[in-house]
Order: C-alpha cells, then structure tokens, then sequence
C-alpha cells in the first residue's frame, strides 16, 4: 500500500465535524497514559497486535499523540457526588509520530460505530494537532483507504512509495 501526504495548512474547517457527534454521546480527545490499560488490549483486539504496539508509544509520550473516541455511558444512578462521573466507552483510537516523526496512524473505529464520521473526526483531530505543533505536511503510512483520505482531507498518494518505512517482521 502507498503512502499518502497531507497539506496540513489547507485542511479542511473542522468546526462542523465534532458536534454532531458530541449531540449522539460521542466526543474526541486526548488519551490519558492512565489509561493505556484499557486502550491498548482494546487496539489489540478489535485490530493489530502491531497497532497496539504502536498506539502504546502513542499514549506514553510526552505529549500525548493519541486521540481517542469515547461514547458517554449514562450513569447508573443519580447522585450529589460530585466524583459519580459517567464512563466512557471506548470506540475509536488514532495516533501520529508512533512508527516515524511526521507520519499520521494507525487509526481504527469499531466496526459498529464505522460510518457515523468518527475516523474523520479522529483524522482531523490528528492533523490539526500536528499543524498545531508546527508541522506543515503528514504523511499516512501504508494507507487503507486511500479515497476516503483523498476526499476527507486532500491527501496525494507518493509516487514509489511502497514498502516505505515499513519492513518484514522482526522476529527473536
């Protein structure tokens, strides 16, 4: 698979993205290494041992780069403590700068949650934070999707782009 590039100062308005998902429950943010426990079995599970592996370097870094998708669960019961805070379910994971500095993944929703705007959202969220940080392009490494890259933010495939960083498995 290609690598694609991402002109991350003309990605598109991300202001429209987010609040319908936040009207169904679901909201966008930054992973806590606290949490690295429940997310990382969670990546290994619903995707690839390699993107847990991945996604962990992501969680523990300083700063964080990866953003999660969690759905607001009701609470149980109501209550005047103030610590009686709902949970969240976790749906989606995206990282950047995991494999090398500049490149955006491994991304992934659950498949029950897929085509309700949450990878973009994630994708953006990304690629805004790596702008943010002063980086002018992204690169996705070994893209999926390549047309639902192009048309969500623009991204160009690499020409001779194959294998790229990525290498034959280390074994030991």
């Amino acid at each position: 698979m290609a690598d694609l590039l991402v002109r991350l100062f003309s990605l598109p308005d991300a202001s429209s993205y987010q609040p319908n998902l936040e009207a169904e429950g679901i909201f966008i943010r930054r992973a806590h290494p606290a949490e690295l426990d429940v997310i990382i079995p969670w990546v290994r599970y619903h995707f690839k041992e390699k993107w847990a592996a991945e996604c962990k370097g992501a969680v523990i870094k300083q700063p964080v780069t990866c953003f999660i998708a969690a759905e607001i669960q009701p609470l149980p019961e109501a209550g005047n403590d103030p610590y009686n805070l709902p949970s969240e379910k976790l749906v989606g994971f995206a990282c950047y700068d995991t494999v090398a500095i500049g490149m955006f993944g491994p991304e992934g929703v659950h498949p029950d949650y897929r085509g309700r705007g949450i990878g973009k959202a994630l994708l953006l969220t990304c690629l805004y934070a790596m702008a943010d940080f002063g980086y002018a392009y992204a690169i996705i490494g070994w893209a999926g999707p390549i047309d639902f890259y192009k048309k969500s933010v623009g991204a160009t495939i690499i020409k001779d782009s194959e294998p790229g960083i990525f290498r034959g498995q280390l074994y030991g």
